[in-house]
C-alpha cells in the first residue's frame, strides 16, 4: 500500500459522511499497523508517513429564530408546566440540570429572580423579566401537592429528570415542524445569542450563563456583531 492508496480511502470515507472525528480514528488505526509492520521489518516506511489527522470539524451553534421558539411557546401554551419550563429556559439561559433541580425557595418573586446552582454547585442569581415571572406565577397556581421542594414535578408529582425536560423539548420542537436538532441546549444558545444581538456585554452574559471563563462567552458576542452586519444589511434604507 502506497501513501496515495490511504489518502484515497480518507478521501471516500469523506465522501460517504464520515465526521473528521471519526476519520482521525481510522487514520490512527492504520498509523499504529504500519509503525508495527514497520518495527518488526516487514516494510521499511510507513505509507502513512507525512498524513496528517483529520481535524475535527467546527460545529456552529443552533439557536431558534425568534418565529420557531414562538411556535414551541404557543403550542406549550395550554400547559403551564410545558409553557413555563420552555419560558424559564428563553428567558434566563439555565442549563436543563440546572432547570431541573430549581427548589420553590429558589424562585425570587418580589425582586423577581432566580437562584441556580451551576457547575461546581457554584450560585448566580439571574433577574426574571415579566413573561418568566407570569409563567412560572400560573404553573405555580396549579403545581400538583408535593413533598418535594423542586418546582417541576413530573405526573407523578415527583421531580421531572433531566430526560423529561429533554424529552419534553424534543416533542415541542417537533410538533412545532423545526427541522433542526435543537434541543435544550439550543434554547440556552438562543437566549445567548439574542442578548449579544441586544448589546448585551460579554461580563454580563458570564454571569448569567455561568461560565467560569470569559472565552467561552465571547462566541455569543460574535455571533451577534455577524447577525448585527445581517440584520443591517435586510434594513437598508437605500
Amino acid at each position: 500500500m502506497a501513501k496515495v492508496d490511504v489518502l484515497e480511502y480518507l478521501a471516500a470515507l469523506a465522501k460517504k459522511g464520515l465526521t473528521g472525528v471519526a476519520r482521525a480514528r481510522k487514520v490512527s488505526a492504520i498509523r499504529e499497523y504500519f509503525r508495527y509492520l514497520e518495527g518488526v521489518g516487514v516494510i521499511q516506511k510507513s505509507p502513512t508517513a507525512g498524513i496528517d489527522t483529520p481535524k475535527r470539524e467546527k460545529h456552529t451553534r443552533q439557536y431558534l429564530r425568534s418565529d420557531e421558539y414562538t411556535k414551541m411557546l404557543s403550542l406549550a401554551g395550554g400547559n403551564p408546566r410545558d409553557y413555563a419550563i420552555l419560558q424559564v429556559f428563553l428567558q434566563t439561559g439555565i442549563r436543563v440540570s440546572e432547570l431541573a433541580s430549581l427548589t420553590l425557595a429558589d424562585i425570587d418573586m418580589t425582586k423577581p429572580a432566580i437562584t441556580v446552582r451551576g457547575k461546581g454547585s457554584i450560585e448566580r442569581e439571574i433577574a426574571l423579566e415579566k413573561r418568566g415571572v407570569q409563567a412560572l406565577k400560573n404553573y405555580l397556581a396549579v403545581r400538583p401537592e408535593s413533598l418535594s421542594e423542586v418546582i417541576f414535578l413530573n405526573y407523578q408529582g415527583a421531580p421531572i429528570s433531566e430526560r423529561g425536560i429533554r424529552k419534553l423539548v424534543v416533542k415541542y420542537r417537533k410538533n412545532a415542524g423545526i427541522t433542526k436538532r435543537a434541543s435544550c441546549h439550543t434554547l440556552r444558545h438562543t437566549f445567548a445569542t439574542y442578548k449579544a444581538e441586544k448589546g448585551v456585554s460579554p461580563f454580563q452574559l458570564q454571569q448569567w450563563l455561568g461560565h467560569a471563563n470569559l472565552n467561552t462567552t465571547q462566541i455569543y458576542v460574535h455571533l451577534g456583531k455577524q447577525n448585527a452586519k445581517k440584520i443591517m444589511e435586510q434594513t437598508s434604507l437605500a
